[in-house]
């Protein structure tokens, strides 16, 4: 079964950051490398379900034209919506996925520690739903911590596989540390220096 929505309420009762976002070294550096493995400059369009607190999202609304962002904790959308007040491109809703689907198209779709928490059946979905929602050109970036979680259904290792396994698009980049699996997967398999005329 997939984790329940509670379970993330408790995450986020008494405490804005549960992670450590803003702390720990680890976390600031990961969204680094996150950000540093996308091929484009700018996108027009991002989803990024699960966003938490919105650090991250932070960094992607100042890459895109548009960012539509989501979670399923009613205290984690309202801080993701404090921290990004500033950005006029952002939207934030309360969604539970793969239910609560949206129905636009986006050029990046971002799985930022996420997918485990879906049974394979639920993450079977979601996959579908971003086949369905990528863009033409459309980019799929997932990030998931190797540690086992406890009350979680699924590996980093297990949902990677899955994810590479159904989206059958282009592996541009795969960056993969004792830590945590970062893969990027795009419709287009163009190198940055190509889409750039250069080779």
């Amino acid at each position: 079964m997939s984790v329940t929505t509670p379970y993330f309420d408790q995450m986020f009762a008494g405490n804005d950051d549960p992670w450590a976002f803003r702390q720990r070294w680890y976390e600031q550096r990961k969204r680094a490398v996150s950000l540093a493995v996308l091929t484009r400059a700018h996108y027009a369009s991002i989803f990024e379900p699960g966003c938490a607190n919105g650090e991250l999202s932070a960094d992607l609304a100042a890459r895109c034209d548009r960012l539509l962002c989501c979670d399923t904790a009613s205290a984690a959308v309202t801080l993701a919506k404090k921290r990004l007040a500033g950005f006029s491109n952002v939207l934030v809703e309360q969604r539970r996925l793969p239910e609560q689907w949206p129905s636009e198209q986006f050029e990046l779709i971002v799985l930022s520690e996420l997918c485990y928490y879906l049974d394979a059946a639920d993450l079977e979905r979601l996959i579908d739903r971003c086949l369905e929602a990528l863009a033409e050109n459309g980019q799929l970036l997932a990030c998931h911590w190797r540690a086992p979680i406890e009350g979680c259904p699924q590996t980093a290792e297990q949902v990677h596989a899955l994810l590479h396994q159904r989206l059958r698009l282009h592996a541009v980049v795969r960056h993969h540390e004792e830590d945590f699996l970062l893969d990027l997967w795009s419709r287009d398999s163009a190198s940055v220096a190509r889409l750039e005329g250069l080779r």
